[in-house]
Parts: structure tokens; sequence; C-alpha cells
């Protein structure tokens, strides 16, 4: 299973020249966590396009709903890991969603360099677009 990023989510749903999301990996392959539909939804200002976003992503396999104390925990010492090594991963959200992947054995598609720090940090299969 692949977990896609907000990062990518935005290109897909751009209005000019969206990203066909098929091209990169296969859709059956598509998972996603509660993080990236709350980034990606809040980005909306077009209700036809927020709806449509909306049924698209909860219509994915969902990892980790309900979400539990303990991945807060283990996105927390994602970053903490990160800050030993003086690197600086700018959304704790980003660390959140990486303790998905990682709890699911997940590679995590993106378009976002906190990614890649968090790789540095711990076993996240990242891959980038």
């Amino acid at each position: 299973m692949t977990l896609v990023d907000t990062s990518l989510w935005v290109a897909v749903f751009r209005r000019r020249s969206p990203l066909p999301i098929e091209s990169i990996v296969d859709f059956d392959d598509i998972a996603t966590c509660l993080p990236v539909v709350q980034e990606v939804l809040q980005g909306f200002r077009d209700e036809a396009a927020y709806r449509t976003a909306h049924d698209a992503l909860l219509a994915l396999p969902m990892v980790e709903a309900p979400m539990e104390t303990s991945l807060f925990v283990e996105a927390s010492n994602l970053y903490r890991a990160a800050r030993r090594r003086g690197l600086t991963v700018r959304s704790s959200v980003d660390c959140l969603i990486a303790a998905c992947a990682l709890r699911h054995d997940m590679t995590l598609l993106h378009r976002d360099r906190d990614y890649e720090m968090i790789a540095a940090v711990a076993p996240l299969r990242v891959r980038g677009v």
C-alpha cells in the first residue's frame, strides 16, 4: 500500500493541469489517513471541488482511524529524533502522517522535504515525485 501525502493531493486536485495520480501509482494501491484528509479538505474554497475531494478521499482505505494516543507519541518521537540529528521538520502533522505510514509499513508518496528528513532518522519508505 502507498500513503499519498497532502503535497501530492494538492497537485491532483488543482484546477489547471491536475496531476494524473494513476500515472504515478496504481489507484488500488492508495490509502490515506485522517491528517491528510484534513489538510487536503481545509484548502478548498470552491464548494463543488471540496465535495468532490471529500467523497474521493473518504472512499479510500483509511489507516489509523480512529487515532490512538500512541500514534501521537510516535510522531513526537520522530520529530525529536530529527532534532537530535540537527534536522528541523517544519510540520508536526508530517510526523503524524509519517507515523501512520511506518505503523502500516507503507511507502509514503510525497512532494515535501520533511519526509526525507524523517526517513533519515526512521525506517520510513519514501518516494518523492
